[in-house]
């Protein structure tokens, strides 16, 4: 079975951890122990998100020089590269030596003239209190929202239209590798305006969910895996009325709202996947992965469910 796994930003860093890159190795030696047992009977795809390393690595260089920070995409290249390598190293201490591994820096085309960008949604970096939010907003004019208790930077975020390194993606499975791709959802770039080949990249950062359903579905895959840190979709979040889905058809989820800034986007794309794909869906707890691939764990989506059902 084909399987696209992305993980939560909480794969590298969990809410209130320290930044630091002894943290992130340790959580993803945790990510790999909960993947690499998959890896004999499955192909697999691993996506990531990369929020709070982008966010960290733009207030340092903010700090350095304001007028020279590097941009976004730049920014997601490099994370791509440090967390693909960190993935990378601890699946390859896990898996025989004999199962190849490789990480590919991944460029998603978006529109110049997506509504994203004149809305910022998409969180990045560390959370603030409000006093420090507003300081920073008015020293370099970023743009903050609530996250909780905290505050968090917003930048935007466009939906993707393109993965360009697909085809190298499909080879790299056929030689049996387990694929590392398209972290923090890829690497936005897009057409500069007046060219129909000059690539240039964008100040964004796009929804590792939405990109990895998009990748789901372009690479054929039989089950897209959305791991967090919640247990499965709850109703009621945080609620005494509080309830966990096991199973449900898109069109039950739908009927539900669920917050733009963390489930909202993952139950978007888990419904157009299972929709659009006729295959399975699954949003659950990271160290339920193995659990979720045989339905037992988690919130299953499928179109071939004949309604919703709860877990006790």
């Amino acid at each position: 079975m084909r399987v696209v796994i992305a993980l939560g930003g909480n794969a590298l860093l969990r809410r209130g951890e320290a930044m630091t890159a002894d943290v992130q190795r340790r959580n993803a030696r945790i990510a790999a122990e909960a993947i690499a047992p998959l890896a004999a009977e499955h192909e697999l795809i691993i996506t990531h998100g990369n929020g709070p390393q982008v966010g960290l690595l733009a207030l340092q260089g903010a700090a350095y020089k304001p007028d020279e920070a590097y941009p976004l995409d730049v920014l997601g290249a490099e994370t791509e590269g440090m967390i693909g390598y960190m993935l990378e190293q601890e699946l390859g201490n896990l898996l025989p030596f004999e199962q190849p591994l490789a990480t590919l820096l991944t460029m998603v085309e978006v529109d110049a003239d997506d509504p994203g960008f004149s809305n910022p949604t998409k969180f990045v970096g560390p959370i603030y209190e409000k006093a420090d939010a507003e300081r920073i907003r008015t020293e370099k004019g970023w743009v903050f929202k609530q996250d909780g208790e905290k505050w968090r930077r917003v930048v935007a975020s466009p939906l993707p239209k393109r993965i360009f390194e697909v085809r190298p993606v499909r080879w790299l499975l056929e030689q049996r590798t387990i694929v590392i791709c398209a972290g923090g959802g890829g690497i936005p770039t897009m057409y500069e305006k007046g060219s129909d080949r000059k690539l240039i990249g964008v100040e964004a950062v796009i929804d590792k969910d939405l990109c990895s359903e998009l990748l789901a579905r372009e690479l054929d895959a039989d089950l897209l895996i959305l791991a967090t840190d919640a247990q499965a979709v709850c109703t009621d979040w945080g609620k005494p009325s509080q309830k966990s889905i096991h199973k449900a058809r898109p069109d039950d989820l739908r009927q539900f709202s669920f917050p733009a800034g963390s489930m909202g986007p993952k139950v978007d794309a888990a419904c157009h996947f299972a929709q659009a794909s006729g295959k399975s869906t699954a949003i659950g707890a990271l160290a339920d992965i193995a659990a979720m691939v045989r339905g037992e764990r988690g919130t299953i989506i499928s179109s071939g469910f004949t309604g919703l059902s709860w877990y006790a």
